[in-house]
């Protein structure tokens, strides 16, 4: 009897294992299905160029073209990086190149590909009570540090927040105390944040031009330092990794981007509006 029951227990757990792997394959499948009946690109970008509105006028040109739509997902580039890993994006367009070059080389994306670039300010209150103004970037960061002047860090994991992380790292001090506070949000609030606040930040060039008008207690204090340098880039999901990421769509997107055409509307963008690009080209005519 005894050894009836063992065999009995073993017969469920073999179909326990089946059934589990059979509805890990289904889930696979039905995921892969839905991707393909569905002609949309799903992109995980920033926080920072969908609040610039860059897509507002680079988005539709593409799903104009190619009879497609694109499902924006802005986050930090640390969270956007995620998705992709994860299978949950097709194509990334982000700002934080040691990450871009891990998740290319484990495998996750096909290429790095640069787009464009612009750069970053520490902004701060008009009387600069640091007194980082002309500085450059460091200086102006252990200014802050030493005299701890209230700061707003982005503390969300995103290519702003690691740029600021990279200045603390290389400065070799850790911020911590009241004067540090973290915001855990994108680069629009982080910035309203340092306004209300009157306190110093790292902004983007393009959320500062889009938003300048609405945080009259700031002012650029610094700025034009070749540390402050903020490159994006394009990296289509790897299809080995994920049958079902629209890899062919993807590459058209990435394409598009790096065209001339592209290149055209991220060089204008920013310039009848704000009086200056939001963003500079990174392909070189061909």
């Amino acid at each position: 009897m005894k050894s009836n029951f063992l065999r009995l227990i073993s017969s469920l757990l073999i179909v326990f294992i089946l059934f589990g792997e059979n509805s890990q394959s289904f889930a696979k499948q039905t995921r892969f299905d839905e991707a393909i009946a569905r002609r949309e690109l799903t992109l995980a970008s920033t926080t920072s160029t969908l609040d610039s509105g860059l897509f507002d006028v680079l988005i539709p040109p593409f799903e104009k073209k190619y009879n497609c739509s694109v499902r924006i997902i802005a986050v930090g580039t640390g969270q956007a990086i995620r998705l992709a890993r994860d299978g949950n994006a097709d194509v990334l367009l982000v700002h934080d190149r040691e990450a871009e070059e891990k998740f290319v080389a484990d495998g996750y994306g096909v290429k790095r590909l640069e787009v464009m670039h612009n750069d970053f300010f520490i902004v701060g209150p008009k009387n600069d009570p640091a007194g980082i103004k002309g500085l450059k970037a460091l200086d102006a960061f252990k200014k802050i540090f030493e005299l701890k002047r209230l700061f707003v860090s982005r503390g969300d994991d995103s290519g702003t927040h690691k740029k600021e992380l990279s200045f603390w790292k290389k400065l070799n001090l850790k911020p911590a105390g009241s004067w540090y506070l973290e915001s855990g949000t994108g680069m629009e609030a982080t910035l309203r944040i340092a306004n209300e606040k009157i306190a110093y930040t790292l902004c983007d060039r393009a959320t500062w031009l889009a938003h300048r008008k609405e945080v009259e207690m700031l002012d650029i204090l610094v700025q034009g330092d070749s540390e402050l340098f903020n490159p994006y880039s394009v990296i289509v999901v790897s299809p080995i990794k994920y049958p079902w990421v629209k890899y062919d769509l993807a590459k058209k997107f990435a394409n598009f981007l790096r065209s001339a055409e592209g290149q055209k509307i991220i060089r204008n963008y920013g310039v009848d509006k704000f009086g200056a690009p939001l963003f500079f080209p990174d392909v070189k005519s061909r």
